[in-house]
């Protein structure tokens, strides 16, 4: 035994395969308590922590067993020293694994890659076997001589690391460029340590190589973390950036953009978006972040103060996006807007972006600043919406901020008012909010169910009021939506709301508009079918506007067919359009529906409606919506 190979042995330091062994118990300390998301590439990760500790752990056992040659049986120094060589290529090997995964490298290549991983996996350990047992490699004589060989092992870790920066180099236009460069940057930091230990003559530092590159992936992709494929950050990140912009006083512009169709999916964006998608934050702006909210909506944030040519630079960035829209025709939403002192101040530019996407048609683009009238919009809608869940919390069938309001219906057969038309307005701080203002809100947060209990409850009420003085009323129709007709207890609350009031179930007419959905379309007929029996009357609303299915009409027991103020409107200017509405409605009247026509605002209108079978009329020609207390002024104490 020679003494250049005694001394590589003996200067042989635990200290380093200690801190690995260590390292690698805090990674995993790390990624379970922390949340991060469970992909193939992080499991990938987490198998390469445990071979570089288990490699650490068989390469201090190997070293001790070679400092006690004559104590240790050869066996198991053999084992000790193929054990280390297996889980440090192993590691190597799962490198190799991660990039391509993801990378997304198609089939071809995928197979060159791996087998080019595992040949040389499978050779390296299969020659240190063999060159053992035939004592051509590493093997230790009878007088406890060693002798080494061919060093394999060390032109397998040279192959692997050459194999890994072909990976990135050819592939790094599918990764975020600064995650490249760091991971580029760790390799670099590994083989200049390597370089500088076989220069000192030392090996204790080559399992500590295979943590920097770990070091890079934990902190840029998994615990960031960054998508390798857009370079975007998560929704968490967003808010710290916003957060401490605010605290630094920063003046930011923020461009989202949303794509529905990979909004709540899983799916991956196509090479050539995501290429895009990450070339915005270097190509058009310096220092510039994406950030990932959900699966379909980024949004960038531009520091102003290093950008001050920000506008031409989204300008630009828009000319870029349309090229790629114009390949995939994808369904976006474009919002650009700049700091505002509030917003930055509650942390609340997501839900600012998200109430401007709810508000925009598809394929749009809308630039708003500080000083404009959407963030005020913004306010009235936080406003609102605060307050309906407030009403929906203590569930008060007399809540005073719930008004009731109607709209008297002509009985043309008796040229009277009998019926009428509930409608829900509210009343918040003296200020009245109409129902296109705070409705859609109700039906986003689960509030519509309470608001239709309240304003059922109310109309119950006006009508027994009404009852009780003397007034006759046919009924009053209430509007349910498709919320209130999937509660299991809709029935239920109709019945018991009704007979708790004292009116006759008649006097209420349930209004529900018709649906695409197949089983909302049972479920309707379900509904209709079991409170029909307790005399309460069902108007099918909206009539001609988006989708009309004359065939499932039939299907369903209602007892009036509302036509829409479009049909009205369009009857007057289009003599086909009359003659369909005309025919639509001759059909209805001769299989028992009542036809009533809303939207009524003149003689003319009135007129063509009587002369298309009408047996209502509603409209602003007879009364624009009023407090249901005012109906007294319209129905008649004697039974038309």
């Amino acid at each position: 035994m020679t003494d250049a190979i005694v001394s590589y042995y003996e200067n042989y330091m635990p200290g380093p395969d200690v801190l690995v062994i260590a390292l690698g118990l805090i990674f995993f300390i790390l990624t379970r308590t922390s949340y991060i998301n469970k992909t193939k590439s992080y499991l990938y990760l987490r198998h390469m922590i445990l071979m570089a500790c288990l490699a650490a752990i068989f390469n201090l056992t190997f070293h001790v067993s070679m400092n006690n040659i004559g104590v240790v049986p050869r066996g198991l120094i053999y084992i000790f020293r193929s054990l280390y060589h297996m889980t440090f290529l192993s590691n190597l090997y799962l490198y190799v694994l991660y990039f391509k995964e993801s990378a997304h490298i198609k089939f071809k290549q995928n197979i060159l890659y791996f087998s080019l991983a595992s040949v040389t996996y499978i050779f390296i350990l299969f020659y240190e076997i063999i060159s053992t047992i035939t004592h051509t490699g590493f093997y230790i004589d009878k007088n406890g001589g060693i002798h080494t060989g061919f060093p394999v092992f060390p032109a397998g870790y040279i192959f692997y690391i050459v194999l890994l920066l072909i990976l990135l180099v050819r592939f790094r236009k599918r990764f975020y460029k600064r995650i490249v460069l760091s991971i580029v940057g760790t390799v670099f930091v590994s083989i200049l340590i390597i370089v500088i230990q076989q220069f000192y003559d030392q090996s204790s530092y080559t399992t500590a190589t295979l943590l920097f590159p770990l070091f890079s992936l934990l902190y840029m992709v998994h615990s960031n973390p960054y998508d390798l494929a857009t370079g975007t950050v998560n929704e968490l990140a967003f808010e710290e950036r916003v957060s401490s912009g605010y605290q630094r006083k920063e003046n930011l512009y923020f461009m989202s953009l949303y794509l529905r169709d990979y909004d709540g999916k899983m799916r991956k964006y196509p090479a050539q978006i995501s290429e895009a998608i990450r070339d915005f934050t270097a190509k058009f702006f310096k220092d510039a972040t994406l950030f990932t909210i959900t699966s379909g909506h980024m949004i960038m944030v531009i520091d102003i103060k290093k950008n001050p040519n920000y506008v031409d630079g989204g300008r630009r960035m828009l000319e870029e996006f349309s090229k790629v829209y114009e390949i995939y025709k994808l369904d976006y939403k474009i919002v650009y807007t700049g700091s505002n002192e509030t917003l930055s101040k509650e942390n609340d530019y997501i839900g600012f972006i998200r109430y401007l996407l709810n508000k925009m048609p598809e394929n749009t683009v809308i630039i708003t600043n500080e000083d404009e009238k959407e963030i005020k919009d913004y306010e009235q809608y936080k406003y609102i919406l605060k307050q309906l869940e407030d009403i929906n919390n203590k569930a008060d069938l007399d809540d005073e901020r719930v008004l009731v309001y109607c709209q008297p219906v002509l009985n043309i057969k008796k040229n009277k008012y009998d019926t009428a038309e509930a409608l829900m307005r509210l009343s918040l701080d003296g200020k009245m909010v109409f129902p296109d203002q705070f409705i859609p809100l109700a039906e986003m947060n689960g509030s519509i169910i309470m608001l239709s209990k309240i304003i059922l409850h109310k109309t119950c009420l006006a009508v027994k009021k009404l009852n009780e003085d003397g007034y006759f009323v046919k009924r009053v129709s209430v509007n349910f939506s498709l919320q209130d007709v999937r509660n299991d207890r809709f029935c239920d609350t109709v019945k018991r709301i009704i007979d708790e009031s004292g009116i006759e179930p008649r006097q209420i007419a349930v209004e529900l508009t018709e649906t695409q959905n197949e089983s909302d379309f049972e479920l309707i007929k379900e509904r209709i079918n079991s409170l029909k029996d307790s005399g309460i009357k069902f108007y099918l609303d909206d009539f001609g506007t988006g989708y009309s299915n004359f065939e499932r009409i039939m299907e369903l027991p209602f007892d009036i067919v509302k036509f829409d103020r479009s049909l009205v409107i369009g009857s007057g200017n289009d003599e086909k359009l009359k003659t369909i509405v005309t025919n639509l409605a001759k059909m209805f009247r001769d299989v028992d529906y009542a036809v009533l026509y809303e939207g009524v605002e003149d003689d003319t209108d009135e007129n063509r409606c009587i002369n298309m079978s009408a047996s209502y009329l509603q409209g602003y020609k007879y009364s624009k919506p009023i407090p249901i207390e005012q109906l007294s002024e319209y129905f008649s104490k004697e039974q038309p």
